[in-house]
């Protein structure tokens, strides 16, 4: 069970990365962490965050990361039963 957990935490991680690495490249280069990990402040910094498409880049980068979470479970799952 550990080593499913595991698998599912680094996988996930290594997709958000992924994710990061594809989505986060702009024109003038990577958009900061920080951008896309700071909650909106109010109604009109989170208009800002749409028109620029903050949002959407976040969402990409976090589909990424489940993705890959989901596929160190399934690696997880099916390591774990070869191994019976």
């Amino acid at each position: 069970m550990k080593r499913i957990i595991l698998l599912l935490i680094v996988v996930g991680f290594i997709g958000l990365a992924v994710g990061y690495l594809i989505f986060a490249h702009t024109d003038s280069g990577y958009v900061s962490i920080q951008v896309l990990v700071s909650p909106s402040k109010n109604v009109l910094d989170d208009l800002v965050k749409s028109v620029t498409g903050i949002k959407r880049i976040r969402q990409n980068i976090l589909i990424c990361g489940a993705v890959g979470a989901g596929v160190g479970l399934l690696v997880g799952l099916v390591t774990s039963r070869a191994r019976r």
